[in-house]
């Protein structure tokens, strides 16, 4: 879904323009055509029955407008694959940057680019043929027309009727000749909507009765009870992906209602798959899931999941706390996650890994809450919520902290998709050699305090939330306000337009040639201006043998002039559309690089959220397209003609000149109010289409939580009110665009008609077409969002990540503790005091040699859209399969690989979504370990593994210090006993260090560090 998103916000706006001011214009040039065939028909029924035919025949054109569909599609879907990369790279961008992967995810980026360049230049050269065409028939129109009119008419009919039919016809034919452009645009609209209407009538799996999410009536939640037992019955279950790999074995368990029900295991022992199946995300293979004896498929879906609140093991969150919630911890996300739970007061609670990301007094206090609220007994405030949540409903955990689950009521213990154990937690530690018994081992430290005297009150609790938010709140408006100091001045000493040209330079020669192309094809429009006036003085001549002999003559020449023009068509639009897609393809390679040569402070603004800058990257680069291929082709021409017009007529007579010059004068003015208007209209609508796609993004990126909450109708109330208000917006400007628009439309009608009745002649028909003109339709937002990327170009960045300058020298949650890694890795500048490697100021190091030696695992693990093999290598292309294998074996991880139908060249999915938590965490640390930094760095990395996998990781750790004694590792954990064998331990407390020291010397000092370690054990 996330490539069909993505491929869809283009395609929309390309139906957009297709049928909006396009298609009137096409209707327009149809309705005029058909009235000319009937007062044609009226004057002379013989010679319009001639020219039926050609216009049929110009008909026929259409074939080209199918060829510029396909070529369409093609250019779209390419776009997409690049449009996917760039918010895969923008969503992750702190992991990207840390790995130093901005050069290698540009050249992932021009790769995709480089295959849309061949199919627009082929687009290009199927427009020239299509107007080189509709010139020659134009072309033998009137050619034709003035021979048959000859020999329809005969000697004794005045030629004045046929030349009524000719002119009609002929300029019927200009008409449907300059719809070219807009011809094009409804054909993009085409080939968009076919993409558009697959997803929109892409169809679901009825079983998982989907319809029922989007039915206002089912969301009464008090009408079903499902307060029961929740029973899997012999479940067998493969994911649709990975068919042929089943993943639940004949699975039984229950949850009892009013009970605390906890599934442990290994990491990939599907736990979290148990919650996908209850929440109906997928069909089961066999067997059934009940609750309160009845099938889950019985149940209504919507009211199914209001019932159900969950707390995921990856929180997803609101825009208000940034992107994805970059601006605050995992704990305080996680809290976040948990209060939405609770908000909701569902019948039944899923808790999948909820306390993965909280340290250990907030971990005890919603572990009291649990214990006190099955008892009945009262707590404090904000735990108080889970006393009227609990008590007689149904709560099913799943967690790696086996501390946590000491009261549960039934613990299963689950191992590759079965249940090996089930017990309570005294009757599973009773068992000798019992897996859960070896994993509490392993845990033994798990379950720690963070205080001294350990007796933190809950008040105490919150009051210390609000002042780290306070500060947290005040040091990212500190950082913007640093940031708007230090930001360099925006240059804006050169137009945007002449910027564009110039970034056009390296295709100056095919620019020139196109130039040149335009001059020619202004020419032949004169010099055919000219033939037909000799052919309209010939049918003066006395004699009707001389009348037809001059008329064969200049006929011919017509249409040996038809077939030149075709030829310089073509030429003339392949030439622009090489320049155009050249500089499409540059500037939109050289924007991404741009963006992640930003600080990250600049990701966590609003407006250059990673929707905000896909929209820069596709429709903005798109729009300055528009102004340099084909469209460039047809203003440069359009230039030619109005040139070569006015000399035309003050050849003739002054007076036509100055007839002509005040019409110029009206449309120029008219399109100017045209392009200004449109030009800031679409400014003001950008804001609401950048908010409204930020939250398609947004709700897309987070669509398992929505559909958890079943809160789907409201984020589409939500995104239909922007859409309206975008809507209405351009409905108050409609009005002056209408006027503008008439007045450019007509003024050429009026411009001839002035001429013929002052110096009743025929004169150069067609030298003066506002219908090109209207090209200019797209200018002035092309320019505007042209000038968004000179903004970007110029701009310099506060933390420049592509710098290659600078010295290369041989707690709680929201405590401060990650703040410290994105200080290391210059994520941000500290406001005061400084940051020292090896006694040496960090911002004078070079910073990509910086994040070189460091080797980063975060609390949340971030893969791309690439192979195991090259997620663990990233950004290090071509890396020998043996350092790959040798780094997936320390990190737990080589023999699940291997267990796979294509080992490591198995694709994970966007975010790795084709993988749980646990395996995601531990590729990601193979990824850190295969660049053998200098430094590593744990930021929570083991709060998704197993009691196995956290023992792997600790010897991981002792491993690397022993194979590189100069090797320094930097571990963020709430559990001591990842931490216990560290040689320097730092205890954080409210953004301070409280103490420091071995585990030893700490224990020695009966502080902190001695209350977190002897709690469990007492």
């Amino acid at each position: 879904m996330q490539n069909s998103e993505i491929l869809a916000r283009r395609n929309v706006n390309a139906i957009g323009r297709g049928i909006s001011v396009d298609l009137m214009i096409v209707i327009d040039a149809v309705i005029s055509t058909i009235a000319v065939a009937i007062i044609s028909f009226v004057i002379n029924w013989k010679l319009t029955l001639v020219y039926t035919c050609f216009i049929v025949n110009q008909s026929n054109l259409h074939v080209f407008e199918q060829l510029i569909a396909r070529e369409t599609r093609i250019e779209l879907n390419t776009y997409s694959r690049a449009g996917k990369i760039a918010q895969e790279v923008f969503r992750s961008i702190r992991t990207v940057i840390s790995l130093n992967g901005g050069e290698f995810e540009t050249k992932r980026y021009e790769k995709e680019l480089n295959a849309t360049q061949l199919g627009s230049v082929r687009k290009g050269m199927t427009f020239g043929l299509y107007l080189g065409c509709g010139c020659l028939i134009i072309y033998i129109i009137y050619a034709s027309g003035f021979i048959f009119g000859l020999i329809f008419t005969d000697e004794h009919v005045n030629g004045a009727v046929f030349e009524q039919i000719v002119n009609l016809f002929g300029q019927s034919a200009i008409s449907l000749r300059l719809l070219g452009p807009f011809l094009q645009s409804f054909s993009e609209a085409r080939g968009a909507a076919v993409d558009v209407f697959r997803i929109i009538d892409e169809t679901f799996d009825l079983n998982t009765n989907e319809p029922q999410v989007w039915d206002v009536s089912g969301s009464n939640r008090e009408s079903i009870d499902i307060n029961g037992d929740i029973e899997f019955d012999n479940v067998n279950f493969a994911y649709p992906a990975r068919s042929d790999v089943p993943v639940l074995h004949d699975l039984n368990l229950v949850a009892h209602a009013g009970e605390i029900t906890a599934l442990v295991g290994a990491n990939g022992c599907e736990k979290s798959t148990c919650v996908s199946l209850l929440l109906r995300f997928y069909n089961l293979s066999s067997g059934n899931i009940k609750i309160n004896g009845q099938s889950i498929c019985e149940y209504n879906l919507k009211q199914l999941r209001e019932n159900i609140g969950i707390v995921n093991q990856e929180p997803k969150y609101e825009t208000l706390v940034g992107e994805r919630g970059v601006q605050l911890s995992g704990g305080e996300k996680q809290r976040i996650a948990l209060a939405r739970a609770l908000i909701k007061q569902p019948s039944i609670l899923l808790l999948d890994e909820a306390t993965s990301a909280l340290d250990h007094i907030n971990e005890k206090v919603v572990q009291e809450a649990l214990d006190r609220s099955c008892k009945g007994e009262d707590v404090f405030n904000f735990v108080a919520l889970f006393i009227s949540l609990l008590i007689g409903h149904t709560t099913i955990v799943i967690t790696h902290r086996l501390t946590t689950i000491k009261n549960a009521h039934s613990i299963y213990v689950l191992d590759k998709g079965k249940v090996i154990e089930q017990g309570t937690h005294q009757t599973l530690l009773a068992k000798a050699g019992s897996r859960y018994q070896r994993m509490l081992q392993v845990q033994k430290m798990e379950q720690a305090g963070d205080d001294v005297d350990n007796t933190m009150s809950q008040n105490e609790i919150e009051e210390e939330d609000k002042k780290q938010m306070s500060e947290h709140y005040r040091l990212l408006k500190c950082s913007q306000s640093k940031y708007e100091k230090e930001v360099s001045p925006l240059k804006n000493e050169r137009s945007a337009f002449l910027r564009l040209m110039a970034m056009n330079r390296q295709e100056w020669i095919i620019v020139l040639i196109g130039c040149i192309a335009c001059v020619v094809a202004g020419a032949s429009t004169l010099a055919f201006a000219i033939l037909l006036a000799e052919v309209t003085m010939a049918l003066g001549n006395c004699t009707y043998a001389a009348q037809m002999r001059q008329v064969l003559i200049f006929g011919f020449a017509i249409i040996l002039l038809g077939i030149v023009t075709m030829a310089i068509r073509v030429l003339q639009f392949t030439t622009f559309a090489v320049a155009g897609s050249n500089l499409s393809h540059r500037i939109r390679a050289k924007a991404f690089a741009y963006f992640l040569r930003q600080e990250v402070a600049y990701f966590d603004r609003h407006e250059n959220s990673s929707s905000s800058i896909f929209t820069h990257l596709s429709s903005n680069a798109l729009a300055i397209q528009q102004i340099t291929g084909i469209r460039l082709g047809l203003l440069c021409e359009t230039f030619v003609m109005i040139l070569l017009a006015l000399i035309l007529g003050a050849s003739f007579n002054w007076q036509i000149m100055l007839i002509l010059l005040a019409f110029l004068g009206v449309a120029f003015v008219a399109l100017f109010i045209f392009v200004e208007v449109k030009s800031r209209l679409g400014k003001r609508c950008s804001v609401l289409t950048d908010r409204a796609n930020l939250l398609s993004s947004e709700v897309i990126d987070n669509m398992r939580t929505v559909k958890q909450l079943a809160i789907e109708t409201m984020f589409l109330q939500q995104y239909s009110e922007l859409i309206w208000k975008s809507f209405k917006l351009v409905q108050n400007y409609s009005i002056i665009l209408a006027l503008a628009y008439t007045t450019i439309w007509t003024s050429a009608s009026f411009t001839i008609a002035i001429i013929y009745w002052r110096v009743v002649i025929l004169v150069e028909d067609g030298q003066f077409k506002s219908e090109e003109m209207i090209i200019c339709n797209d200018m002035g937002p092309s320019l505007a969002t042209a000038k968004t990327f000179f903004d970007l170009f110029d701009r310099t960045p506060v933390i420049d990540n592509s710098s290659t300058k600078g010295h290369k020298p041989v707690s709680k949650s929201g405590g401060g503790k990650s703040t410290i890694i994105q200080l290391l890795l210059r994520f941000y500048d500290a406001i005061d005091g400084q940051v020292r490697l090896d006694g040496i100021n960090i911002r004078e190091l070079n910073i990509q040699w910086i994040r070189s030696c460091f080797g980063l695992v975060s609390q949340e693990p971030i893969l791309f859209d690439l192979t195991i093999s090259q997620n663990i290598a990233y950004p290090k292309e071509n890396a020998p399969i043996e350092d790959i294998i040798e780094a997936a074996t320390k990190a737990n991880i080589h023999q699940f690989i291997e267990q796979l139908p294509q080992g490591y060249e198995t694709q994970v999915g966007m975010k790795g979504s084709q993988l749980s938590g646990g395996e995601k965490q531990c590729i990601a640390i193979a990824r850190a370990l295969f660049r053998r930094p200098k430094v590593l760095l744990f930021d929570e990395a083991a709060s998704a593994l197993d009691a196995h996998s956290e023992e792997t990781v600790q010897k991981v750790l002792e491993q690397a210090r022993k194979e590189d004694s100069n090797q320094t590792s930097l571990t963020i954990a709430h559990c001591p006993s990842i931490i216990c064998s560290c040689d320097l331990i730092c205890v954080l407390d409210r953004g301070h260090l409280v103490e420091s020291g071995t585990h030893i010397e700490l224990m020695q000092q009966h502080g902190a560090y001695y209350a977190m370690v002897t709690q469990n054990e007492t």
